[in-house]
């Protein structure tokens, strides 16, 4: 019998909507804040960029609304196109030829071809891949952790939606999204439960395979050694972080007042983009940022809250990994712009300026506004009730062997027996 449809957002969704209104509405003042000086100078238009990101701010809005309204609870012998495996690997595939359609005709910025030009606007269907990767590793957990899937299955498809998807990220080149999107895979494996010797085998496979990239390409190392000593080359691999830094420092506990940075005068590339928090350091000062941290930490209570409350294993598994993935990038973000790990060109979800960036983040957000909506939906039975009492106790054994989920009240929907584990 099917519980009657949770309509109403729980109080913690609330506190994330206010923490995500803060930090966009504080984006596009601080985007018009840091590019007010180049805009003018290259377009004649003071807030040639704010505009933009006002807009497409409004179009994030539209699509957040939208998404917290599907529904994605899964129910025995439903046939419909906005399940989620179908939505899910709709996603993956629509950003895979957009991966595709980049390398082919995309357009280059700062070194690197990440974005496809369609008349008004520039996509870059990277964005649309950390989405679109993440659901679908969600789907596949729910179908191995029922047993529809061996574990081995459950290996070699995951590895096969995440390594075409890398590849052509990092023939853009940029490994700063690969980055991004290995971590949240990572989260999202261990909130479902995989056991500690595969993150092992991944870690001996993934440092190698790391260092090779860094050490192949010239840029990827004058970014480390510009992270470990940025006054060894202040002029060319030191000088963005050591701007950064400058920035900081001017701002102190309250800043120099919003609108009166000095670096935003063509010393801080990207001051609008990728170190717009360098920016906000240093007009709003120590106490600015930490406002920023603050918006994060709520966000990702909020989002962490929506998870646990939910009892349906991919909404779970959305929440959680939507919130890490969100909350990864300004960690990122934070860190390199503070000198506290190499660049990695991350922006910061909700404030630096760029439309996919914002409109994919707000529709994430969107999509954990939909799993609140519905936590209290009920549960899909996944497997058959066993009537025999051998293969009961046969299957406590087995489950007492397995691993659990890291999110709490995950293992209420989980089968009896799992293969290939």
């Amino acid at each position: 019998m099917t519980a009657p449809r949770r309509q109403s957002l729980t109080s913690s969704a609330y506190i994330m909507l206010i923490a995500v209104a803060l930090l966009v509405a504080g984006g596009v003042v601080m985007v018009y804040s840091a590019s007010a000086v180049s805009d003018y100078v290259k377009f004649g238009d003071s807030a040639y960029y704010a505009k933009r990101q006002a807009i497409y701010a409004l179009g994030g809005i539209v699509a957040l609304v939208m998404a917290s309204r599907w529904d994605f609870r899964q129910r025995r012998n439903a046939v419909s196109v906005l399940r989620p495996a179908v939505v899910a690997w709709a996603v993956w595939g629509a950003s895979l030829v957009g991966l595709f359609a980049v390398d082919i005709a995309g357009v280059g910025k700062w070194g690197a071809t990440r974005s496809i030009d369609i008349g008004p606007v520039f996509i870059q269907p990277s964005e649309f891949a950390k989405v679109g990767c993440l659901l679908v590793v969600a789907v596949l957990i729910v179908q191995w952790r029922r047993g529809a899937i061996t574990g081995g299955q459950f290996a070699f498809r995951v590895s096969a939606a995440l390594l075409p998807v890398i590849v052509l990220i990092m023939l853009q080149p940029d490994m700063g999204t690969t980055m991004s999107i290995v971590a949240v895979t990572v989260v999202m494996l261990w909130l479902g439960g995989l056991r500690a010797r595969w993150f092992a085998a991944m870690l001996a496979a993934g440092l190698p395979t790391v260092s090779l990239l860094i050490w192949k390409a010239g840029y990827r190392m004058e970014r480390i050694t510009g992270f470990l000593d940025p006054w060894a080359d202040p002029a060319d691999s030191g000088y963005q972080i050591i701007q950064s830094l400058y920035a900081f420092g001017s701002g102190g506990l309250f800043g120099v007042g919003l609108g009166l940075s000095r670096q935003k005068f063509f010393y801080l590339p990207a001051a609008h983009n990728d170190f717009i928090f360098a920016i906000i350091g240093e007009e709003t000062g120590l106490v600015g940022t930490l406002c920023v941290v603050a918006a994060f930490a709520a966000f990702a209570y909020a989002g962490m809250r929506i998870a646990i409350e939910c009892k349906d294993p991919f909404g779970r598994l959305m929440a959680g990994g939507l919130t890490s993935m969100i909350v990864v990038q300004a960690l990122m973000n934070m860190a390199a712009v503070t000198r506290l790990m190499p660049i990695t060109g991350i922006p910061l979800p909700f404030v630096s300026a760029g439309g996919s960036s914002l409109v994919l983040t707000l529709t994430s957000v969107g999509l954990i506004l939909a799993v609140s909506r519905h936590s209290g939906g009920a549960r899909v039975k996944l497997v058959r009730k066993t009537t025999s009492r051998g293969s009961a106790r046969a299957s406590s054994g087995e489950r007492g062997r397995d691993s659990r989920s890291h999110l709490p009240g995950a293992d209420s929907g989980r089968p009896a027996t799992r293969r290939g584990a």
